[in-house]
């Protein structure tokens, strides 16, 4: 079984390295994604889900996203997204459009998103054109992410200093978790920031699931996000959750491949 381990890196630090991102990376643990919530665009860095086998489960994921107003206060939307893997690894997840908190608006589901680690392809299936984008998945489910944070320490070139703790063993959802912080504190003119600027990340993470039930991501320029899983299951997805909609047309996107 090969291992990867990955580092927990400050969300600041994602959003401004990742300003030229031209797409979003949900391949990668970790990974800062661009997000459409309902109009306005952000930095929105969720749960990674690894295609692990064996262990199979299904759950609901809330989010609330709490953005600062030039005005003085927040606005915040929020969500919620199926999420399922099966034995197999497979993953099947949701991406819905953001809400107010506190209307009566419905998320509206944007994308429907399927991996298959032992056929290695993705299908990201758009339910207004009811079709599927077939694309390569590299990664395997004879792989395990286990999750390190970044070492304390002075930031390069002066820029400011991370402090990481570890937060010991706690119960979310009704599983065992390891809690894990990190505080970043950026100096000042290291982003235009004409005074100090901290950023943190908590995160729950659950060894049986090998993801996160709980992840706090709170930035002083994109806000306060919080992804909880809730109505957590491990028993076995209905296994046509990872198939792509039977009436839906695949478009083979992958390299050297055409319909």
């Amino acid at each position: 079984m090969r291992f990867r381990t990955w580092v927990l890196h400050s969300l600041s630090i994602a959003v401004f390295a990742s300003a030229g991102l031209a797409q979003d990376n949900r391949n990668s643990p970790g990974s800062a994604v661009r997000f459409a919530d309902g109009g306005a665009r952000g930095i929105m860095q969720s749960i990674f889900i690894p295609p692990r086998a064996n262990a199979p489960f299904s759950l609901t994921l809330y989010t609330e996203w709490s953005k600062p107003l030039d005005t003085g206060g927040t606005v915040t939307r929020t969500n919620e997204r199926r999420i399922a893997r099966d034995s197999n690894g497979r993953i099947f997840q949701e991406r819905r459009f953001m809400v107010p908190k506190g209307s009566d608006l419905k998320p509206e589901l944007r994308i429907i998103e399927i991996t298959d680690p032992e056929q290695h392809i993705r299908y990201t299936c758009d339910p207004r054109t009811r079709t599927c984008d077939l694309y390569e998945y590299r990664l395997t489910a004879t792989e395990s992410f286990i999750p390190a944070l970044a070492p304390s320490g002075p930031l390069p070139d002066g820029r400011g200093f991370r402090q990481s703790s570890d937060l010991g063993v706690g119960s979310t959802a009704g599983f065992e978790t390891h809690g894990y912080r990190e505080v970043t504190t950026f100096n000042p003119g290291v982003m235009g920031n004409d005074k100090q600027m901290i950023s943190t990340r908590e995160f729950w993470w659950s060894k049986q699931l090998a993801i996160n039930l709980l992840s706090i991501v709170d930035e002083p320029l994109s806000g306060r996000q919080v992804f909880t899983a809730k109505d957590v299951s491990t028993s076995e997805p209905d296994s046509a959750l990872f198939e792509a909609p039977a009436e839906y047309k695949v478009v083979d996107r992958r390299e050297g491949k055409r319909n």
